[in-house]
C-alpha cells in the first residue's frame, strides 16, 4: 500500500495585479473565429480571454515544488487518456486500491491550470492546497510557462501530442458538439484553413508542439514526449515508460496490466461518471470520449484537405527531427 502524500502547508492563492492584466488585455490582437467565439492573441499564441487572464496570472504568480508532474498538452490529443493513467499510476496500480476513476471524470483528479474557472464540480484541491506530489494538466504553450517550472530540474513534464489530421477532426467535432452544432457542422473547410494558419484555441498547433519537443531533447530527464498513435499502437510500453518517469516503476506484469485495464479507452469511455454529468460547465462529460481512434480523418477531409495539412505539416517540422507516423492507421476511409 503506498502512503499517503503529505499536505502541502496552507497556501493562499497570490494577489494577482488585474489592472496590469486589463491594460494588456486591450492591446490583444483580436479575430472572429468560428462557432461564434472571439479569440485573442497573447505571446503568439490564441485563445479566448478568460483562459488568456488564468494564463496571464499563472505565468506571473506560481511557484512550483519540487515534486510537481505537469502533464501538457495542445487540445484533443489524447489529454483526457493521459491523466487517466497518471492517476492510476500514482495511486498504485493496484486490484485493491479504490479506483477513483469510477468516481470522478480524470479531470476532476488532475485540474487544467488555466480552466479553472470553467468546472462547475470544483476539484478538491486547487493548485495552492493540493497535496504533493501535485498531479496537475496544461494546455498552455511551454512560452508561458512560469519560470519556477522551466527552472526546477525536479518539476516534472509529460507532453502528450497527436497526428494534426486526427487532431483537428477531433477539435472539429468537439466544438460541434459543445455548440450544438451537431444537425449545421460548422465547415470543416473553414476550420482546415484555420488551423493551418495557426488561428484556434491553444494555437498555433505546430509550434505549441516544437517548443515542448525541442525543450524534451535538451532535457529528457524533465520531460517526457509522448505521441498518441504509440500509446494506441503499444500500450503496454508506453505505460510503463509513463510509470519509470514517474518515479513509479512497475514492481510486476500484474501492477501494470491492472492500470492498462483501468484506463482502456473502451473502459472509460463506458463507466457512468462520464457518461453522465459535466465537469466542467459547458462541457458535458461524455464530449471526451469519442471514438479515440486513429486515422478517423480519413472519414471527413477531401484530398485537397489531406494535401493542405502534409505540406503545412511537412514546413513546419522540417529539420525538427520529430515526425508523425501517418502510416500507422486503424481505419480505412468509409465507403
Amino acid at each position: 500500500m503506498n502512503s499517503i502524500p503529505k499536505m502541502s502547508e496552507k497556501k493562499s492563492s497570490p494577489i494577482v495585479n488585474n489592472e496590469e492584466i486589463e491594460r494588456i488585455i486591450q492591446q490583444l490582437p483580436k479575430n472572429d473565429y468560428l462557432w461564434n467565439k472571439s479569440l485573442y492573441q497573447w505571446e503568439g499564441f490564441w485563445s479566448n480571454l478568460a483562459i488568456i487572464k488564468a494564463a496571464q496570472a499563472f505565468k506571473a504568480t506560481f511557484k512550483s515544488e519540487p515534486n510537481d508532474i505537469l502533464l501538457a498538452s495542445s487540445m484533443k490529443t489524447g489529454s483526457t487518456w493521459l491523466k487517466a493513467i497518471c492517476v492510476s499510476i500514482m495511486q498504485g496500480g493496484k486490484e485493491e486500491e479504490e479506483d477513483l476513476l469510477v468516481k470522478d471524470n480524470p479531470h476532476f483528479h488532475v485540474p487544467t491550470i488555466e480552466a479553472m474557472d470553467y468546472y462547475s464540480k470544483t476539484p478538491t484541491h486547487d493548485l495552492y492546497t493540493m497535496p504533493s506530489p501535485r498531479l496537475f494538466h496544461t494546455h498552455l504553450p511551454y512560452r508561458v510557462m512560469p519560470d519556477s517550472i522551466k527552472n526546477s530540474d525536479n518539476c516534472k513534464i509529460i507532453y502528450i501530442t497527436r497526428n494534426p489530421k486526427d487532431t483537428l477532426i477531433s477539435m472539429w467535432h468537439f466544438f460541434n458538439y459543445n455548440h450544438k452544432c451537431l444537425e449545421d457542422l460548422s465547415p470543416l473547410e473553414e476550420v482546415v484553413e484555420y488551423f493551418c494558419n495557426g488561428v484556434h484555441q491553444y494555437g498555433p498547433f505546430f509550434e505549441h508542439v516544437l517548443e515542448y519537443w525541442e525543450e524534451s531533447k535538451k532535457r529528457p530527464q524533465k520531460m517526457l514526449f509522448l505521441k498518441y498513435e504509440d500509446l494506441k499502437i503499444d500500450p503496454k510500453k508506453e505505460v510503463a515508460k509513463i510509470a519509470l518517469f514517474l518515479g513509479k516503476p512497475f514492481g510486476n506484469e500484474e501492477d501494470l496490466e491492472i492500470v492498462l485495464k483501468k484506463c482502456s479507452l473502451e473502459r472509460l469511455k463506458n463507466l457512468e461518471v462520464n457518461k453522465s454529468g459535466s465537469i466542467f460547465s459547458t462541457v458535458h462529460n461524455n464530449a471526451f470520449f469519442r471514438k479515440g481512434i486513429v486515422g478517423d480523418w480519413k472519414n471527413h477531409m477531401t484530398p485537397e484537405m489531406e494535401e493542405q495539412l502534409d505540406k503545412i505539416t511537412k514546413l513546419k517540422l522540417q529539420g525538427s527531427g520529430l515526425e508523425f507516423d501517418t502510416y500507422k492507421q486503424e481505419v480505412l476511409k468509409t465507403p
